[in-house]
């Protein structure tokens, strides 16, 4: 009988993941920390008109682009004469499962059919296992979702609650696990087990299906205005949903800047027992949009597809009251209820949107579903149970799992930069650390693509790490 202990269950994640995906990563590694990314991301064979075929056989995509006339008014009675940008919002929450997630799902789905796999597997606390199994009940393919719901005394937060809902509703079996290691070494085992398709985000498959998210972005906003917008910000977390994004745009030739926002949770632990229900959002925020910005590989699959700093332009940081208040806003004001993790980047666009011009065009790329839990009223009285103070004030004030200030006017939201170069700086620690030894010319070019970053920066990093 194979040994299920812990131990001997994750010395072999790499060969249970290789098995599970379809994919030799081997074929693309150079044998240190290099590996051929554009080669990987190729492996299957699918061009992006075949992806949105594959979408649109699910239900998925198409979704649209609506102006936020109202948020733009706000915005700019808060700026100075003059400015002001324009705000539009990709309406993701139009896809069957209610997030931008169907389109990554969709196409791990598709391919878990066309492999042979009699079902699929997802960790995830989010929205993406919603996605699967709405798009694994249409392929007729089996379900699991492992959730990480509880703490040890067995307090569940009501947005993940709310998703495991919806899971079973479109037939997955949904498995809920407290907070900790125990994760993955079930993730893994169930996929021994089942010989199930792991329908990980971060998968090239993944990466390709939201590349149609940009590429109907450029297409939708030529149409509608003749030209490119100025700026497209998205929700990062585990980086899939900028690093999709920003490859479908270029793709089309369209070249904007794309901005990374998530909510500031520094100093509370994903992993922590007790501080994970002192955290308001589950996803899109900075307990997995910093560490994966920095080293994308801490994945569950040997090498992550999602790769954004390559491709992000700049990084902001919103507060939870902030992204609260401008969730309300969106509702009250245009008649858009929608859930708050997607809501971060509207609140960077609103930011953002008050030190640009008249003329000039924000989109903001995603939005999802709201529902009992994941409603920001529902949060809202979760903290407030767990001993959260709520109130109106200063959001700069605000200290994760100690506060939540909401604005006390609209003025009061304002993004917060963060260091580009000190990100750059991580990675290239992170990769001299997970890979010991002199970099060859190879891992130099690797580095320089993997943080948008000249060579000179490159080596100057490394020496100052060695």
């Amino acid at each position: 009988m194979r040994d299920m202990s812990y131990q001997a269950v994750m010395s072999r994640r790499n060969d249970i993941m290789k098995a599970s995906v379809g994919l030799d990563y081997d074929l693309y590694e150079s044998g240190s920390m290099a590996f051929d990314y554009e080669s990987l991301m190729t492996a299957s064979s699918h061009t992006l008109d075949e992806v949105m075929s594959i979408q649109s056989g699910f239900g998925v995509g198409n979704t649209p682009l609506i102006e936020l006339k109202h948020i733009t008014d706000l915005a700019r009675a808060c700026s100075k004469p003059g400015k002001g940008a324009r705000i539009f919002v990709k309406d993701e929450a139009c896809n069957p499962s209610g997030s931008f997630k169907a389109r990554r799902a969709a196409l791990s789905v598709a391919m878990a059919k066309k492999l042979g796999y009699k079902g699929v597997v997802t960790a995830t606390s989010g929205n993406y296992g919603a996605a699967v199994a709405s798009c694994a009940a249409k392929a007729g393919l089996r379900c699991v979702v492992l959730q990480e719901c509880f703490d040890s005394k067995g307090v569940g937060q009501p947005e993940i609650i709310e998703k495991a809902r919806k899971c079973e509703a479109f037939g997955a079996e949904v498995m809920q696990l407290s907070v900790g290691p125990e994760l993955f070494y079930v993730f893994l085992k169930i996929l021994e087990e089942t010989s199930w398709f792991n329908a990980s985000l971060y998968t090239p498959y993944a990466i390709l299906g939201i590349e149609t998210l940009g590429a109907e972005i450029a297409k939708q906003f030529r149409e509608k205005e003749g030209r490119d917008p100025d700026m497209v910000i998205a929700t990062n977390a585990g980086g899939g949903n900028l690093t999709g994004t920003a490859r479908g745009l270029k793709k089309l030739g369209c070249k904007v800047p794309v901005i990374a926002s998530s909510v500031n949770l520094q100093g509370l632990h994903m992993a922590s027992d007790s501080q994970f229900n002192q955290k308001s959002f589950t996803t899109g925020h900075t307990g997995f949009g910093i560490p994966f910005t920095s080293w994308p590989d801490r994945s569950d699959v040997p090498r992550s597809a999602a790769r954004p700093l390559r491709y992000m332009d700049d990084y902001y940081i919103l507060s939870q009251g902030e992204v609260f208040f401008i969730t309300e806003a969106l509702a009250q004001l245009e008649g858009m209820e929608r859930g708050p993790a997607g809501n971060t980047s509207l609140a960077a666009a609103f930011s953002l949107s008050q030190d640009m011009d008249r003329d000039r065009c924000i989109i903001v790329q995603e939005t999802e579903y709201t529902g009992a839990g994941k409603h920001h009223n529902a949060q809202l009285s979760f903290a407030a149970s767990r001993g959260i103070d709520i109130r109106f004030g200063n959001p700069r004030e605000e200290v994760p799992g100690r506060d939540i200030i909401l604005p006390q006017t609209p003025e009061n939201i304002k993004a917060q930069p963060q260091n580009m170069n000190r990100l750059r700086s991580s990675l290239i620690r992170n990769a001299l650390k997970q890979h010991p030894g002199r970099p060859s010319q190879e891992d130099i070019r690797f580095l320089c693509q993997e943080t948008n970053a000249d060579e000179t920066f490159v080596r100057q990093a490394i020496k100052e790490e060695q």
